[in-house]
């Protein structure tokens, strides 16, 4: 049986690696620190606390986001309106299981053109609109509070335009809410307009939230299996879960691993995924380690990177820079597409025979593989994540891993790995300089702070025109 996901931790683990900033009753301790944070998941999931609802989420029934998703199927384009987790997922999933240059062949497929509406940035949402007929076009909001500046500045442009363009009524049948059905201010906007609802539960924070509705819907909507997707995250939910020993637990290892380099100075983790499908996952789990680790002075900042463009701009920083990073290298093994490399009769090629009729596929692992070789050269830690193909059930399979040893990395670290307090504190400034109502002194704080930038200015005049 082909396993779902393997972790080589060899290249990690030596005690030249892990043990020198790391006591020995610390390291006695390990087994027990994540036990006890794999228990405190379960119990926060099973009192239902804030932040744990994503472990639930492979047990969903799916039928009511295909349904919608069959629906949006039919439009010309489909634009989603989220940031953070409700825009890093949808493009995780879209890039790693959709063929490149999606919005340009997608209709010969039958599907529609995907656009995300996330930064607040008026040229980009301009000539996005541009690009589609609105008669044509279906909105998806997704924000569980209604209340994000970015999100609902995006959503109130592109339902101006929505409106403008086919009516109110038209425009609602047009647009899908994903929001908590419980307390939102997009519930309350869906109910007014009569627009289709969707929920995203109240306990997933946004980082934990693609496997919701939130990432599942565009995904359906663009032919992507979404039960595949499910089933993935759900064999790998119950495999954690059954594996407690610290040495049979991908996710456990990880998480010690992590843990112990961290302890050793190692604080940032660069990821390397060497497939271009996975180039947004790294994105994706940029949010999802940062915002669920940074905190109380302690973390792990990610480093997102690709291979093999990444060994042209950063392998000289990872094998003679400061040895403070933990590396994982994620290895698909088996991808369906490949090039033969043709042989050329060019005298003045002749030095490159020895690329001629290979597989582009094999160059690729071969770099992967002296990516590793010139690291751990360099005695630096290497771990490879490895899965068999890069399809919907590895896909769901590798997103929940990621999901589940970053809290279990939490735990250990002994912070919150479902909270995001700086995130809140700057979403209170933003409200306050926006003047919204109750936020004035988040304003003359936020003023006090940013004077400062200006205090000393080094400038450099403009003397030509040109």
């Amino acid at each position: 049986m082909k396993p779902l996901l393997q972790l080589h931790l060899g290249a990690a683990l030596g005690s030249h690696l892990v043990s020198g900033g790391a006591t020995f009753q610390e390291l006695q301790n390990l087994p027990s620190r994540l036990r006890q944070a794999a228990q405190q998941i379960k119990e926060r999931s099973r009192d239902g606390l804030q932040g744990t609802g994503w472990l639930l989420l492979p047990y969903s029934d799916p039928t009511e986001v295909m349904k919608v998703g069959r629906s949006l199927a039919s439009f010309d384009a489909l634009i989603q309106i989220g940031i953070g987790g409700s825009a890093l997922g949808n493009q995780m999933l879209h890039s790693a299981l959709l063929p490149p240059y999606w919005n340009e062949i997608c209709h010969e497929k039958g599907r529609p053109r995907f656009y995300i509406s996330d930064n607040v940035d008026s040229l980009e949402n301009m000539t996005m609109w541009k690009c589609v007929d609105p008669k044509r076009t279906a909105l998806i909001v997704a924000s569980k509070s209604g209340s994000t500046a970015e999100t609902m500045a995006n959503f109130l442009f592109s339902w101006e335009r929505l409106e403008r363009a086919v009516g109110k009524e038209e425009a609602a049948r047009q647009t899908v809410v994903i929001t908590d059905l419980k307390e939102s201010l997009l519930k309350d906007f869906a109910l007014e307009q009569g627009c289709l609802t969707l929920e995203l539960p109240s306990t997933v924070g946004g980082r934990y939230s693609v496997l919701s509705p939130v990432g599942l819907l565009s995904a359906a909507a663009l032919g992507i299996d979404v039960p595949a997707l499910l089933c993935g995250a759900r064999e790998m939910a119950q495999s954690l879960v059954d594996l407690e020993g610290m040495e049979q637990n991908p996710a456990w290892v990880f998480a010690g691993l992590t843990w112990l380099h961290y302890l050793r100075g190692r604080n940032m983790i660069a990821f390397i995924p060497y497939l271009d499908g996975l180039a947004m996952f790294s994105d994706w789990f940029a949010q999802l380690w940062g915002e669920s680790l940074g905190k109380a002075g302690r973390g792990s900042t990610p480093i997102k990177a690709l291979g093999t463009i990444d060994q042209h701009s950063q392998l000289q920083l990872y094998t003679e820079g400061p040895d403070d990073k933990l590396y994982v290298l994620v290895h698909v093994k088996h991808v369906d597409e490949d090039i033969t490399i043709p042989l050329s009769k060019d005298k003045s090629l002749s030095s490159l025979s020895y690329l001629f009729n290979q597989s582009m596929n094999r160059l690729r692992d071969v770099e992967q593989l002296s990516t590793a070789s010139a690291l751990i050269k360099a005695g630096r830690p290497v771990l490879w994540v490895e899965i068999p193909k890069l399809d919907a059930k590895h896909l769901g399979g590798l997103i929940y891993f990621f999901e589940f040893a970053t809290a279990l990395t939490g735990g250990v670290m002994d912070v919150n790995p479902f909270d995001q307090p700086g995130v809140e504190q700057g979403k209170h400034y933003t409200y306050g300089l926006m003047e919204r109502p109750g936020y004035q002194s988040f304003a003359e704080e936020a003023r006090g702070f940013s004077a400062l930038l200006s205090q000393r200015t080094i400038a450099i005049p403009s003397q030509e025109k040109c």
